[in-house]
């Protein structure tokens, strides 16, 4: 049996599973590459997804490159498109409002990733039926994975699972296979490298089914430049979450905001509450203001993020209809198997 994918179709093989080798039906794949001067990586990129996906449709959207990457593109065989406002996240929306398939796979230009863990990666989405496989990176080489990029990568994922509850190991991965109900009810804000760090965000929030598998992270080749800037986008990625704390976990936020400015208005206030009734006198007032200021603050941020959590209730109860309302790749193959059945 073989498994058609895009309008092609796919050799049954071990790294596909029983369910999605016996599959009568066809699935749509595009494999969508944003790109910035990857002149020197994106002919080889395509072509590894065109060997381990031969007739997925490959997409390469360009942002404002200034080399040969769309002249190479083309001449590889890639569907070329592109998006002026700089930036990944840009990119990103673009794609996922343009494309339709069933099946999206998402992954950086720059030769890094295993096109080959491809075939894997979607086989663990249709079996399982899920709407998110990461390729978590595993290094290989000393200089893949640069020392400062892995320790913010441990440091913003340990935050984002502390945040959010059970994540991922390898928040910050390009490397992602998603269904077209998660890409299709994604509500993307980001502009740049933390549109990863809303992707994963956008997963936990609804609790969809997701999975991580490991695949094979190489160093870029020679005369291939990393865009990530360590520092600056470091902040950006910090601030995302921190934006995106306030805005799907209000009251985890205002709640440590209310516990804090409680504890310090107490710490403030005891001393003049004990001399207050040690001699009826208050000859600290400034410390009674302050304190007295601290906890109406303390109680307007509880208040405050319960009425936020109330919203933010309501408007995740219409993302998961919306979410809901879009057929997962499990019932797409079943339905397909349906129909094609004499």
């Amino acid at each position: 049996m073989i498994l058609e994918l895009g309008h092609g179709r796919l050799k049954k093989d071990d790294t596909l599973s029983s369910r999605v080798a016996t599959s009568a039906e066809a699935l749509e794949v595009a494999v969508i590459l944003p790109c910035y001067n990857e002149a020197a990586t994106i002919s080889k990129v395509i072509s590894d997804f065109r060997t381990h996906l031969p007739q997925a449709r490959i997409y390469l959207y360009d942002n404002n490159s200034s080399d040969e990457s769309i002249r190479l593109a083309r001449e590889a065989g890639a569907i070329v498109r592109s998006e002026i406002r700089q930036g990944k996240g840009h990119v990103v929306r673009r794609m996922f409002a343009d494309i339709e398939a069933d099946i999206f796979v998402m992954c950086d230009a720059d030769d890094t990733y295993d096109a080959s863990a491809a075939p894997r990666l979607i086989g663990r989405l249709v079996e399982d039926g899920l709407d998110l496989v990461v390729g978590a990176r595993e290094e290989i080489g000393d200089m893949a994975y640069p020392p400062a990029h892995k320790f913010g990568n441990w440091m913003l994922t340990s935050l984002v699972k502390f945040a959010f509850g059970n994540g991922f190991d390898d928040m910050l991965s390009g490397y992602r296979v998603m269904s077209r109900r998660f890409v299709k009810s994604f509500p993307q804000m980001s502009r740049g490298f933390e549109i990863e760090t809303e992707l994963t965000v956008h997963s936990l929030q609804l609790e969809m089914p997701a999975a991580e598998i490991r695949t094979d992270y190489r160093e870029r080749p020679l005369g291939s430049a990393s865009k990530l800037r360590t520092i600056p986008d470091g902040i950006r990625i910090l601030t995302t979450i921190m934006v995106m704390l306030r805005q799907e976990r209000p009251l985890y936020l205002f709640g440590l905001s209310f516990v804090a400015l409680l504890l310090l208005s107490i710490l403030v206030g005891t001393p003049v509450v004990i001399e207050f009734f040690r001699s009826g006198t208050v000859p600290q007032l400034p410390s009674a203001v302050l304190a007295t200021g601290l906890m109406i603050l303390a109680f307007l941020s509880l208040f405050g993020g319960l009425i936020l959590d109330t919203v933010t209730r309501g408007r995740n109860e219409a993302k998961r209809l919306r979410y809901l309302e879009l057929p997962g790749v499990g019932a797409t193959c079943e339905a397909r198997e349906t129909r094609l059945m004499p």
